[in-house]
């Protein structure tokens, strides 16, 4: 098994060390923000760091695999659906985000799916779906780290750096949210042949 596998398979492994660290009673905080918050938090970046790491890795020595294809695409959707249901429960992410996420990802799957039996082509990324990848690490990564549920910035009951915070993650989650479905509007643009056979 190459390098760039063996990292998607080790982002798949960070998902569970992920969601059982609220289970394990992590005592302490750093800068008024509990230290499994942190923690947390260190885990999503690292498991998104090797996401760009084992892509880049596969395409620069040539060891793309039929794996890899199927495995690393997985692993990043169990990845972000983990830590935005980790957030609902919470209570800091309304679930009506990640259903729509979860919808989006059920279509994109379906398509390629389908377009991959009938010999078609499978869409590149557009704009909207890098816009949606960008958007969605920043705002769970500062979600994590944020005391405060989406939208609190407007309710008037923050102030300074809080709300600063608390705004950026709401208006992040806004922004993946419509990204994703114009992404997945492009997607099923790009199935209506797929459809009508």
């Amino acid at each position: 098994m190459n390098l760039p596998n063996k990292l998607t398979i080790f982002r798949m492994i960070l998902v569970p060390i992920m969601v059982i660290i609220p289970f394990l009673g992590v005592k302490g905080d750093l800068f008024g923000i509990p230290t499994e918050f942190w923690l947390i938090d260190v885990i999503f970046i690292l498991a998104s760091l090797t996401d760009k790491l084992d892509g880049y890795l596969a395409r620069k020595n040539n060891q793309v695999t039929v794996f890899g294809k199927f495995l690393d695409p997985l692993a990043d959707k169990i990845l972000v659906l983990a830590a935005m249901v980790m957030l609902v429960e919470m209570d800091k992410l309304p679930a009506w985000i990640p259903i729509i996420v979860l919808a989006r990802e059920f279509l994109v799957s379906g398509y390629r799916l389908v377009a991959v039996e009938k010999g078609g082509n499978v869409i590149a990324a557009s704009k909207w779906g890098k816009l949606k990848t960008v958007t969605q690490m920043i705002a769970i990564i500062l979600a994590f780290i944020d005391l405060y549920g989406f939208g609190v910035c407007f309710t008037g009951r923050l102030q300074g750096g809080e709300f600063i915070l608390n705004l950026i993650v709401t208006v992040m989650m806004i922004i993946q949210t419509i990204a994703t479905i114009f992404s997945g509007i492009d997607y099923m643009k790009g199935a209506k042949e797929l459809i009508k056979n």
